[in-house]
């Protein structure tokens, strides 16, 4: 693997527990990135921490997140040219199964997760926004976009994205059965992983859709 493939280690990338669990490697922080489409945005408001559940895409070396004008961290974060940015911790977790050990300590869960540390600027390009909006709405339903009524002026206006460059990145991945101790193997308590899973439903229809709308392709797949 070249230096390419990796980002580079830094104080804030590197975890103080389980270092044996985290990666750089590109391709794994990209899967979990993109397997997801909800984040949690961490900041400083007036000196206390905020953390904000919000959408986001990946596009390249690159991740975009949604808001709208009127919120704090889109302010703080400027026009992403005069103003310095805002620092952000972003997050991302997939829970893979509940691992049930035989004592209450070892229990665990399997889980994917990525840390990001970046500073966060506001896309102010007309078509850098365009693309990305796209990109957003592609990125939980693939295809959607292009079946959509695009956004129009007013609602460009009253929408507004961060950026975050992919530079300190670290992904960490918990997998396998529980670790028990030695003694208490003898114990008579089940243990083992209870694999979780995410699935969707039957796309259901609005009440006023024209009966003559078929179901999309790209929803039948979904």
């Amino acid at each position: 693997m070249t230096a390419a493939d990796t980002y580079a280690p830094t104080d804030r990338t590197v975890p103080t527990r389980s270092r044996e669990r985290a990666s750089y490697d590109k391709a794994l922080v990209h899967s979990i990135l993109d397997e997801a489409y909800v984040c949690h945005l961490g900041f400083v408001r007036d000196g206390a921490p905020v953390v904000l559940p919000t959408l986001y895409a990946r596009v390249g070396d690159r991740l975009y997140v949604h808001g709208s004008t009127g919120s704090r961290p889109l302010r703080a974060a400027g026009d992403g040219v005069a103003a310095p940015g805002l620092p952000v911790c972003l997050t991302v977790t997939h829970v893979d199964g509940l691992v049930l050990a035989r004592s209450a300590f070892h229990h665990s869960i399997n889980y994917r997760s990525v840390v990001v540390h970046g500073t966060a600027h506001q896309v102010t390009d007309p078509e850098e926004l365009r693309t990305v909006l796209d990109a957003l709405v592609d990125h939980v339903v693939p295809g959607r976009s292009a079946d959509s009524r695009p956004a129009n002026a007013k609602e460009l206006a009253a929408t507004a994205v961060i950026r975050i460059d992919l530079d300190e990145v670290s992904a960490k991945v918990r997998s396998g059965g529980p670790n028990d101790d030695a003694k208490d193997l003898g114990l008579p308590h089940w243990s083992g992983v209870v694999p979780v899973h995410r699935g969707y439903g039957e796309p259901v229809p609005s009440d006023d859709l024209d009966s003559a709308v078929a179901l999309p392709g790209y929803l039948s797949a979904f």
